[in-house]
């Protein structure tokens, strides 16, 4: 954990959110600025800064999040979603705690963004 992260203290419970699924390794809850009507972030528990060092440094909690996303999608959407993993400053990544946007809920258009 590390303990300037916000991630890190929404999955310890310093921070309350709107929890939606949760396993050992991931959790899921929604996002405060929704773009779509469904819209969850998937964190691992495990700080690491976005997806790519996450499955170098535990591939096991690299898929959590990817399997828990998967999850919230076919319960919230009957499996139809977007997800994105926005890496990196000029990728508009904000918090550096890796993240997965489930969004769903009306037609996405493409490209994004």
């Amino acid at each position: 954990m590390d303990e300037n992260c916000l991630f890190c203290k929404i999955v310890a419970g310093e921070i309350p959110s709107e929890r939606v699924a949760e396993s050992d390794l991931a959790y899921a809850f929604r996002d405060v600025n929704p773009q779509a009507p469904t819209h969850v972030l998937v964190v691992p528990k495990r700080h690491e800064p976005d997806i790519g060092t996450l499955a170098d440094a535990d591939p096991a909690s690299a898929l959590a999040v990817l399997t828990l996303a998967r999850d919230v999608a076919e319960q919230a959407n009957g499996g139809s979603y977007r997800l994105v993993f926005n890496t990196g400053a000029d990728a508009q990544q904000t918090v550096f705690h890796c993240h997965g946007h489930v969004v769903a809920g009306r037609p996405l258009t493409w490209p994004p963004g």
